[in-house]
């Protein structure tokens, strides 16, 4: 490691090391990963299984709904109602319970001043 790189790992704030040590640190960091990585993992399940059936499974996909409709536009269209979904699940998830953790470790930091 340089020695510039080495200078800037040094100068962040001693009370920062405190807190990632404590429990109510750990258990943020255990409640974000418990949301995101299911999350990331389903979502980027049905964006490849939307992809795999694009490529293999082209006379199902073609399939006509409605009119010109077809079951590959409704996979495509759903690839953005998840988004927004998920999107507002995490906002929901993050208010209920990451926020007050992060508010209490943030007094705690304020106070270790």
């Amino acid at each position: 490691m340089s020695d510039t790189q080495h200078d800037q790992a040094e100068r962040h704030d001693p009370v920062y090391d405190q807190l990632a040590a404590t429990d109510e640190f750990k258990e943020l960091r255990r409640a974000y990963r418990s949301f995101v990585f299911p999350a990331t993992i389903a979502f980027l399940a049905w964006y490849l299984l939307y992809v795999v059936m694009s490529n293999w499974a082209t006379g199902f996909m073609n399939i006509r709904l409605v009119g010109n409709i077809n079951v590959a536009l409704v996979f495509g269209l759903l690839q953005f109602v998840t988004t927004f979904a998920l999107a507002w699940l995490y906002s929901r998830y993050s208010t209920a319970k990451l926020d007050p953790l992060a508010r209490h470790l943030n007094d705690h930091y304020e106070t270790g001043r």
